[in-house]
């Protein structure tokens, strides 16, 4: 899925909606799909909203749900939960040369909506438009989650109220695979990007027999240490050259 970012009379808050839509069409399923999952967990409409309204992150959601209904001890979902989000913390590391400069109360609403979605497309937008002021980017900040974040609370609560009757051959879980494919293929631009996917599909694989998903936890640190190792080594190598 390509974002189409480029140069346009809009406003960067437009630029933003327009760039974001794109992502509708699996956010909506993805959240039904959340919210289905929840119920049949244990979850009433209200439970499975506030999830989504406090973690607003569908892979660690997705994670912890089924620990919770594999009777997971509450650490080790604790644990999983903040390790798949631990790329949370790289994705604000790359805004803050970016947004850094904004008030508190701005960079706290940013630091709640910089979900997978709006970090791919506040990282191309910005790397395209370098001449954006603070003012111009968090517009554009803002454009992004205005189609994304809404429709995941209220898809959260159509699956949540549907539930089970909602029929198996819809398929709504294909949004799951496709979300993070359009999310990161993107985002494979350099070798530390290709390594730390490629570490983490065989480390996941590898590992899949441990019990608790502790197998995603290892491939998700591995995958993050690698590329933070490789890049260190790219740039200090371009600094020498330099």
């Amino acid at each position: 899925m390509a974002f189409s970012i480029g140069k346009s009379s809009i406003s960067p808050f437009g630029q933003g909606i327009r760039d974001a839509l794109p992502f509708v069409l699996v956010i909506i399923p993805f959240g039904v799909v959340f919210g289905v999952v929840a119920t049949e967990a244990g979850l009433n409409v209200f439970e499975a909203l506030t999830f989504s309204v406090v973690v607003i992150a569908g892979a660690a959601q997705f994670t912890a749900l089924q620990l919770m209904v594999d009777n997971t001890p509450t650490v080790i979902v604790l644990i999983s939960a903040l390790a798949v989000n631990l790329r949370m913390a790289m994705y604000s590391a790359a805004l803050t040369p970016h947004i850094g400069m904004a008030p508190l109360w701005q960079r706290a609403l940013i630091a709640y909506f910089t979900i997978d979605q709006s970090f791919a497309c506040a990282d191309v937008a910005y790397q395209k438009h370098r001449d954006w002021g603070l003012d111009q980017k968090l517009r554009y900040f803002a454009g992004v989650i205005v189609p994304i974040c809404p429709l995941w609370y209220l898809a959260t609560v159509i699956g949540a109220w549907a539930g089970e009757s909602i029929p198996d051959s819809w398929a709504l879980d294909f949004a799951v695979p496709i979300t993070f494919l359009a999310i990161v293929a993107p985002a494979l631009r350099s070798l530390p990007h290709m390594a730390a996917a490629l570490i983490s599909v065989v480390l996941a694989l590898t590992f899949a027999f441990l019990p608790y998903n502790l197998g995603l936890l290892i491939a998700a640190i591995a995958a993050m240490l690698v590329g933070a190792r490789l890049e260190l080594i790219l740039n200090r190598r371009a600094g020498a050259a330099a």
